[in-house]
C-alpha cells in the first residue's frame, strides 16, 4: 500500500529541510566558545572514567584486581555518573509555533528547532547524553544522535493550536529543556513541571515569541485567529486591546517565571528578531547552572 499523498509530501518537505537545519545548527554551535566543561562525575554508569586508590568503606567487590595486580596498591575502577548527564528536549510542534508576522523572518518553530539542535550539539560535544522528552528518542551520545534528533524534530506533526509539554519517562535527577511560546493552557505547563520536579528534574523554559506578539502593533479593524482557526476574535478598534493584551502577556510571563522558580527551573523569553547567538549562549549557561 502506498503512503497517503499529503503525508508523503510533508515527509519529503521535512527531509529536504534536514541538511540546512543541521548546517545552521552546527554553524551556530561553533559560535559558542566552550571552556572547560567539568561535568564528569563518579557514580553509576557503564562508561569508564578513572582508577582511584581504595578508600575506607570500599568493598572487595569494588576493587579492580587486574589493575591492582600491576602495582603494589589496590584500585577501584570508577564509572561516569550518567543520570545527571542526560538532557531531554521538548520543542513545541503545535500550529501556533508556525506563526511569523514577517515573511522575511523565520516562524517561531524554526527558531525553536534551531536553538534546541544547536544546544544539543554543544552538549553532545561535551560528553552529554541528549534525547527527546517522552519515549521516542531516549538520551544518547554521539554524532549519530544529533542526526536522529534533527530528524525527530522535523517529523513531529502536532496540529493542535497549542502544545502540551511532554513530561513522560523523565530520567530522575536529569535535566530538561522546554521550548515553546507557552501561549496555551498554563495548567498543562504547571502539571508537566511539577511532574518533572517530583523526579528531581531541573531545566529551562525558553519562551519563543514573534515581535508582533510582544509589541501588539495592530490598530483599526482586525480579525485575530489562531493558526487552526479554533479561536477567533474580530474587532473594529484593535488599538483599544493593546493595553489589555500587554497586561495579559506580562501576567503569563510572570506566571512562567514564578513556576520556574518554585520548581527549580529557569525561564527566559526570546524574540525571533533578536540575535540567535545570545539566546543559545544563555540556554547553554542556564543548563550549566542547573546541573
Amino acid at each position: 500500500m502506498s503512503a497517503h499523498p499529503q503525508l508523503r509530501r510533508r515527509a519529503e518537505a521535512a527531509a529536504s529541510t534536514l541538511p540546512p537545519l543541521l548546517a545552521r545548527a552546527n554553524t551556530l554551535a561553533n559560535t559558542v566558545l566552550l571552556g572547560e566543561h567539568g561535568r564528569r562525575r563518579a557514580g553509576l554508569g557503564d562508561d569508564f572514567w578513572q582508577y582511584r586508590p581504595v578508600q575506607l568503606g570500599d568493598t572487595y567487590r569494588m576493587i579492580d584486581w587486574r589493575k591492582s595486580a600491576k602495582t603494589n596498591a589496590q584500585y577501584v575502577r570508577q564509572k561516569e555518573w550518567q543520570i545527571a548527564q542526560s538532557v531531554c528536549l521538548w520543542v513545541d510542534p503545535s500550529a501556533s509555533m508556525d506563526y511569523s508576522s514577517n515573511p522575511k523572518r523565520p516562524p517561531k518553530l524554526d527558531r525553536a528547532r534551531l536553538l534546541a539542535l544547536a544546544v544539543s550539539i554543544l552538549l553532545i560535544r561535551a560528553g552529554e547524553r541528549v534525547g527527546l522528552a517522552g519515549t521516542a528518542l531516549p538520551p544518547k551520545r554521539g554524532d549519530g544522535q544529533i542526526w536522529r534528533l534533527s530528524e525527530a524534530m522535523l517529523a513531529q506533526d502536532q496540529r493542535d493550536d497549542y502544545g502540551i509539554p511532554e513530561a513522560r519517562a523523565m530520567i530522575p535527577n536529569s535535566r530538561a529543556v522546554f521550548v515553546s511560546d507557552f501561549m496555551g493552557n498554563f495548567e498543562a505547563v504547571e502539571h508537566a513541571l511539577y511532574k518533572a520536579a517530583d523526579r528531581g528534574v531541573r531545566g529551562v523554559l525558553l519562551q519563543v515569541l514573534d515581535p508582533a506578539e510582544e509589541a501588539f502593533p495592530f490598530s483599526g479593524r482586525a480579525i485575530f485567529e489562531s493558526m487552526q482557526a479554533q479561536v477567533m476574535h474580530e474587532t473594529r478598534k484593535a488599538n483599544d486591546l493593546h493595553a489589555k493584551y500587554k497586561e495579559r502577556l506580562q501576567e503569563r510571563k510572570t506566571s512562567l517565571r514564578r513556576l520556574a522558580r518554585v520548581t527549580g527551573w529557569q525561564y527566559e523569553c526570546h524574540l525571533t528578531d533578536a540575535p540567535v547567538q545570545t539566546a543559545l549562549l544563555w540556554l547553554y549557561r542556564a543548563l550549566e547552572r542547573g546541573r
